[in-house]
């Protein structure tokens, strides 16, 4: 009786193992498919090869060759994972609790640190490219910080842009920047976008910028949101389910300049296009963090400039905030997975302070964001 009571015992385990899609051999091999390890992700090239990569304590790990592996140790059922930044964004639902498996598993027992893992990289020692090539849509926020708005709308400080060529992308009107330091009623009034053209604006992280001849050229730091799936019309309220994750981006801002024509006289106000859209005009990236790791509406955001802080703000001082902006935008248009959109600089921009200060070759703007990374560009005159 005793024999045949632990027959049905064993055979009791061996079903619930088949249920579960385990091995006998593999029984105390699971791991959490929850989001208890924190990670970021990227694109990167390393060995000739362009890559998705999840960094987990600092390391960067090819996310297919960490898929297989893990799913070879753990017995676990096959799930592919695109090797595409956007493709990825879009099954994010079907994929996600397999790659927090992956966070969970190589993110213990100090594994990363095995240096016999092919798939296991130095973030220094790859080379980053823009998480996503390209997004359909590539929305900015103007003004979107009441202190950088503030600053834009004091009397001109000399020196930069010609009057009535542009507003804040070239001076105008009067002012700084062309912009009005008022209240605003966020619940009634509209927030002003603009749009970068992806194909043409979206750099590498390192990749420089080409700075025109007898053209001032300022830095804008900014939090990207990436757009997780589609929507249109979208509420305050069911806003933040939309999104994915958030990562840098670097809104190049030409100032004026003397070498360009001015505008016609037809329309009054600003030309968005000509300082905003220009080629290079958006560096990308680092690194994307899904939404699940980040506290969005509460992180630093830093500009340096060879070293030296220009831009030390917080992402708690925007005037319209994500819910708002993506209300917006989905009012308009239909936003899809991979979208990005720029949502304002803080105060500290070079156009603003007396005298106007401006890039040149040989500059570095660093742009850091907490919990995020550090996005780097240099400067490079133009062919």
């Amino acid at each position: 009786m005793k024999h045949q009571m632990r027959f049905l015992l064993i055979m009791a385990v061996f079903i619930g193992l088949m249920l579960t899609g385990l091995s006998p051999g593999t029984a105390r091999a699971q791991v959490s498919d929850q989001p208890d390890t924190p990670f970021k992700l990227a694109t990167f090239e390393a060995s000739g090869m362009i890559r998705i990569g999840m960094e987990v304590q600092n390391k960067l790990m090819d996310l297919n060759g960490a898929n297989a592996y893990v799913t070879k140790q753990l017995g676990l059922h096959i799930v592919s994972i695109p090797d595409e930044m956007r493709t990825l964004i879009e099954r994010y639902g079907a994929i996600s609790n397999r790659m927090y498996q992956i966070a969970n598993y190589m993110g213990a027992e100090n594994r990363l640190a095995d240096k016999d893992l092919g798939f296991v990289f130095d973030p220094e020692r790859v080379s980053f490219k823009a998480p996503i090539k390209y997004p359909y849509n590539l929305l900015a926020a103007a003004a979107n910080y009441k202190s950088h708005a503030e600053e834009m709308a004091g009397p001109p400080s000399g020196g930069g842009g010609q009057s009535g060529q542009g507003g804040p992308p070239g001076g105008g009107g009067g002012r700084r920047g062309g912009f009005a330091a008022v209240e605003v009623d966020v619940d009634n009034e509209d927030p002003h976008f603009f749009a970068k053209s992806p194909r043409s604006s979206i750099i590498d992280p390192g990749a420089p910028f080409y700075i025109p001849k007898d053209i001032n050229i300022d830095w804008e730091a900014e939090l990207a949101i990436i757009i997780g799936k589609p929507g249109l019309n979208l509420t305050l309220e069911n806003a933040h389910d939309y999104v994915f994750g958030y990562s840098i981006i670097y809104d190049v801002s030409r100032r004026g300049g003397t070498g360009r024509r001015p505008a016609n006289r037809m329309f009054l106000g600003v030309n968005w296009f000509r300082g905003k859209s220009s080629d290079r005009a958006a560096p990308f990236g680092p690194y994307i963090v899904p939404k699940e790791f980040i506290k969005h509406d509460n992180l630093k955001i830093m500009t340096r400039v060879n070293g030296v802080t220009k831009q030390n703000g917080n992402t708690m001082d925007m005037i319209y905030d994500e819910a708002h902006m993506i209300r917006f935008l989905t009012s308009v248009l239909t936003l899809y997975p991979g979208d990005v959109i720029a949502t304002g600089t803080p105060d500290g921009v070079g156009r603003a302070r007396n005298p106007p200060e401006y890039l040149k070759p040989g500059d570095v703007v660093e742009i850091e964001i907490e919990g995020i990374g550090i996005l780097r560009t240099p400067m490079e005159a133009a062919p």
